[in-house]
């Protein structure tokens, strides 16, 4: 096991969605443990796509993980969800600009090998773009059954645990009668990585790592 960042020593962090509620759900408790961790961390909250009530709850979202940051910068996009692919272009533009403006130490975005067609192309963009940085990919559980076998874990407590949950339900009302948007949905899926890692509350967030280096 290695504390790798969860010592205080991450001080930015980048964290990339392609829609409302997708980092919450991917790496939402992790941030919660890294905030912990850190007194002085910057974080940088890009979320590609929602408009109305979504864009809404997406500023609720990252205000309400983010309350121990920092400094914070949330944007909001409008791309137009679920056709990601057939406006790469303009998203491609997005990201050098980001790339250009950012240097975080930490990066999180979505698994390359994702069954939704946005979530993948943020994943191969966000490589094409952060060379440098620590990538760590997250899941999201869907319809599609894509969870994959992953090769990061973290540690949750039961505090930060019962806090991502609380949170994601409270205020992404507008998902609620979604079949698969649930606290028992998410509470199983940290509950199973949890049991892969031996994770002492027997939760925990897992992630790939394509590269690590240690130096």
């Amino acid at each position: 096991m290695l504390n790798l960042g969860l010592d205080g020593s991450v001080s930015s962090i980048l964290c990339l969605g392609a829609h409302c509620d997708d980092i919450e759900i991917g790496c939402g408790g992790t941030l919660l443990k890294l905030l912990d961790a850190g007194d002085d961390v910057r974080v940088d909250w890009v979320v590609f796509s929602s408009e109305g009530e979504r864009a809404a709850e997406a500023r609720a979202g990252a205000e309400a993980f983010l309350s121990g940051a920092a400094a914070a910068n949330v944007r909001i996009e409008a791309f137009r969800g679920r056709y990601f692919p057939f406006v790469g272009t303009e998203i491609k533009e997005y990201f050098d600009a980001l790339g250009a403006d950012l240097e975080p130490d930490l990066v999180f975005t979505h698994l390359g090998d994702d069954l939704h067609q946005d979530h993948r192309l943020l994943s191969e963009l966000t490589y094409n773009t952060f060379r440098d940085q620590l990538v760590l990919e997250y899941e999201i559980p869907k319809w599609d059954g894509d969870l994959a076998r992953l090769n990061t874990y973290v540690h949750l407590d039961d505090r930060q645990t019962e806090r991502k949950i609380e949170t994601l339900t409270r205020i992404y009302s507008s998902q609620a009668d979604k079949h698969w948007f649930s606290s028992e949905t998410f509470r199983a899926t940290l509950r199973l990585r949890g049991v892969e890692c031996k994770s002492p509350s027997g939760y925990a967030e897992a992630f790939r790592c394509r590269k690590l280096v240690l130096a």
